[in-house]
């Protein structure tokens, strides 16, 4: 196992590091173009590509306004079919040109006003990945409780079998500087994508940052897709990672 360079504290970055937001889009007509502007207003992003991975609910046509609109930092990639949350990220991960790179999803769950303590340890150079957790206490929408049951056991099954102390190793909000993905092989097409990225970080001898955030979580009826077929996926995942390059 190849181990990385931690950054340390004292090598503070002499200037504003670039950031791109990458936000993989499915079927998601109602909240794409108000997260984009939840985005923009934070101020933070030098770009923001937005990966539409096949959807059929007329967000294509929301995505086609926006184009024609004025938005400078914004890229819309268009993917012929739905192939799954991690094949639509590291097409973002590809596009991108920036320093660090900050997950979004295309609803409204997490809050962009949460960038700047997300991004802090990055900048300060105590980090390379930084992770925003649900479970350190910042205020959130009481979530479905087996839901909560599957996050804790893959997060308990992560430390355990990469020698981490976790706390939310599901959650969207994983930022990270682009050496991280440069070199990194990602063969996830779905939300086995949040398993496989963590897996890889942690046995690249990289220490995950934690910062707590808020969250909104929303129903079944208002458009989540995670099901309970993917925690079985995740768990396999993560020991398939602990054994294999």
């Amino acid at each position: 196992m190849q181990t990385r360079t931690k950054p340390q504290a004292e090598q503070v970055e002499n200037r504003r590091l670039t950031l791109t937001v990458v936000i993989p889009c499915y079927n998601e007509v109602a909240t794409i173009a108000d997260v984009l502007e939840r985005v923009e207003a934070v101020g933070l992003a030098d770009e923001i590509i937005i990966v539409d991975d096949g959807s059929t609910d007329g967000t294509r046509n929301v995505l086609a306004t926006l184009e024609a609109e004025e938005h400078p930092n914004l890229r819309i990639l268009y993917c012929d079919q739905n192939r799954g949350k991690g094949a639509a990220l590291v097409t973002g991960f590809k596009a991108s040109t920036s320093d660090v790179l900050l997950i979004q999803d295309a609803d409204f769950e997490y809050d962009p006003r949460e960038y700047p303590t997300l991004l802090r340890p990055i900048q300060e150079g105590i980090a390379e990945v930084v992770y925003g957790s649900r479970f350190l206490g910042g205020p959130r929408k009481a979530m479905n409780f087996w839901n909560m049951v599957a996050n804790k056991i893959l997060t308990l099954t992560t430390n355990i079998l990469y020698n981490s102390i976790l706390s939310d190793m599901e959650t969207c909000y994983k930022v990270f500087r682009r050496e991280v993905v440069e070199n990194m092989t990602i063969h996830a097409h779905g939300f086995d994508f949040e398993p496989e990225f963590t897996a890889k970080v942690l046995k690249q001898g990289i220490r995950i940052y934690e910062v707590p955030i808020s969250y909104n979580g929303r129903e079944w009826n208002e458009g989540k897709k995670i099901s309970w077929t993917d925690g079985p996926i995740a768990m396999w995942v993560l020991l398939k990672y602990r054994f294999v390059d």
